[in-house]
């Protein structure tokens, strides 16, 4: 996991150096880059740049999605049982269970206990406090 946030000042002085250099580059070489593909991807990166900048105010941001990647690609394989759930309502609840045992999982929380919890509870619940019963709200394992 890479995470740049925690030298803020450190390497956002080191990135805005380095994006200065490379759009002057670009500036003084414009007519030489456009014409090819190296060219258009380079100028491509340019107008990227200031996307970059949310990484450095908040080190919370990732880099890359490779946890989340990782957490989903179960998800992968469950697309072949949705085909058998019998209908698209039927999909979109297994593709729901899905969500909420990935989350149990994410959270530390045993997905039985939450589930058996979450029934009991639900009939009674405020529908605008529901968000009290997903699973990063419920007691660890």
């Amino acid at each position: 996991m890479v995470r740049i946030g925690n030298a803020p000042g450190k390497h956002r002085n080191f990135f805005h150096k380095t994006q200065k250099k490379i759009q002057e580059s670009c500036v003084m070489h414009k007519n030489i880059l456009t014409k090819g593909a190296i060219g258009r991807a380079l100028h491509y990166a340019v107008n990227q740049l200031p996307m970059i900048d949310p990484f450095f105010e908040d080190g919370r941001i990732h880099l890359d999605n490779n946890a989340i990647e990782n957490k989903i690609r179960p998800l992968a394989l469950g697309r072949k049982n949705f085909l058998f759930a019998g209908s698209h309502e039927g999909a979109k609840r297994i593709a729901m269970m899905y969500s909420f045992f990935a989350s149990c999982k994410e959270a530390d929380v045993n997905s039985y206990r939450w589930m058996t919890d979450t029934l009991n509870k639900i009939g009674n619940h405020p529908i605008n406090k529901l968000s009290e019963l997903l699973p990063s709200n419920f007691q660890k394992l």
